[in-house]
């Protein structure tokens, strides 16, 4: 059964994120990219209550429009970098990436931070993952002590065989990148959700906050959101609604659904009708 301390509204309060042995109370992560200022990023931050932000390696470290004073704008030391590989459309390219992101990560001061966003996405057009080169950067960085949260098409598979291969999480996509489609392909994610050891973390596609409650209601373990709260008209507004969604999904699949019928049913009881000869005389 769910608890409900009057302190916190979700009841979560002891409901942890475990992601390669680091704990997080907040199951959505959020993004850097696409933000019409710093300061609207920052506030958007501060009102999703995130712990985790995946940061574009790439982007940093050439500066790229939007990105030039971004180390400086995030408190690392109450968000934990997530590095991630885009606009790697190889395995090799992806390894060499996730390399320069360790470093990134303690130039934040992050020592330990082993963490990586592997994205390998050589379709510059659909945003697609490529499932093999994925597979093949995920391998070879597992084994260099990498903490590895792929993302991946929602192929239950190729989830199993990430899984296998020491990833942390899987990370399957609700519908392509900054589309706002919303989750397109439920029925697979629900069959990676199923079988999963580890995490399972919804990534791109979602565009409001019930689409973010649904994902959570399905059972996944986390979210993770960026051009719809970052493109938003209001972009903190946007990450607190997200972050409510997130909360509330989480319990609600917690608490269990009401099981689905054919038939209606009444929630009140059948005796005590007019005209019942059973009915108890006022």
């Amino acid at each position: 059964m769910v608890q409900i301390p009057g302190s916190d509204p979700s009841g979560l309060a002891d409901d942890t994120l475990v992601i390669g042995g680091r704990r997080f109370r907040s199951r959505l992560m959020t993004g850097t990219g696409k933000y019409p200022s710093l300061a609207a990023m920052q506030a958007s931050l501060a009102a999703s209550r995130c712990e985790i932000v995946t940061v574009a390696v790439r982007r940093v470290q050439s500066a790229a429009a939007g990105h030039q004073g971004l180390m400086e704008a995030i408190d690392w030391s109450t968000i934990w970098m997530l590095p991630n590989t885009a606009g790697c459309a190889s395995a090799d390219e992806a390894v060499r990436v996730a390399r320069l992101g360790r470093e990134l990560a303690k130039l934040a001061g992050q020592e330990d931070n082993t963490f990586v966003k592997l994205e390998v996405i050589p379709d510059s057009r659909h945003l697609l993952p490529d499932p093999f080169g994925t597979l093949e950067a995920a391998e070879r960085l597992v084994k260099e002590g990498f903490t590895v949260l792929p993302y991946i098409n929602a192929d239950p598979l190729l989830a199993r065989r990430l899984e296998e291969a020491g990833c942390a999480t899987v990370m399957p996509l609700g519908s392509p990148i900054g589309s706002g489609q919303g989750i397109r392909n439920a029925a697979n994610i629900a069959l990676i959700i199923e079988s999963a050891g580890v995490p399972v973390v919804v990534d791109a596609g979602l565009g409001v906050p019930s689409e973010a409650a649904q994902a959570m209601e399905m059972g996944a373990d986390a979210l993770l959101i960026n051009s719809a709260i970052a493109m938003a008209g209001d972009p903190p507004a946007m990450a607190w609604a997200m972050a409510q969604a997130t909360a509330a999904g989480r319990c609600a699949w917690k608490a269990g659904r009401l099981p689905l019928r054919q038939d209606a049913q009444a929630s009140s009881p059948g005796w005590g009708r007019i005209g019942d000869a059973t009915s108890p005389r006022l």
